[in-house]
């Protein structure tokens, strides 16, 4: 017979993997319509870890083709990433897997958090996206064990892990 405790242990992580789920839902519909465009423009889709990975096709070499300023790997909307080819999303899979985390934790309330930490760092001065609070705590787990940053089309450093709120 099963120790109950163990039971009771298991159907609480299901109960909180699936609340996360539901809290970052709004989030994720977002980027499976993002997601659904890459497919269209014959892109691929892969499962990985719990999140949807869209990846590749016309929508893949248009962002990754961009301007510096405006270019990215891959882009995290609850539990769907969005990337410009498989190859960068391995890549950057860590940095983006704690954005899913962070979804997680913020729910709905995760992209208006995003900006405004984006807007006090251009109050302040500085970079709205490399001093993003979210972005910092990304990029710390995200880098390697040498210390350089897994996305390889940045040129971010890595930074010290930010404490929990």
């Amino acid at each position: 017979m099963p120790n109950p405790d163990f039971l009771v242990e298991r159907i609480r992580r299901a109960v909180g993997r699936a609340a996360a789920y539901v809290w970052a839902a709004p989030n994720s519909a977002l980027g499976a319509l993002g997601g659904l465009a890459v497919l269209c423009l014959g892109g691929r889709l892969r499962l990985v870890s719990g999140a949807a990975e869209f990846h590749g096709g016309l929508a893949g070499r248009f962002f990754g083709s961009l301007p510096a300023p405006f270019r990215f790997g891959a882009i995290t909307l609850g539990h769907v990433i969005l990337g410009v080819s498989h190859a960068e999303l391995v890549a950057v899979r860590t940095h983006e897997r704690v954005h899913v985390r962070q979804y997680e934790r913020w729910g709905v309330f995760f992209l208006p958090a995003y900006a405004l930490s984006s807007g006090w760092q251009i109050v302040r001065g500085r970079c709205a996206y490399r001093d993003n609070v979210f972005e910092r705590q990304a990029y710390a787990v995200g880098a390697g064990n040498d210390g350089k940053p897994t996305l390889r089309t940045g040129t971010l450093p890595p930074v010290p892990a930010l404490p929990e709120p």
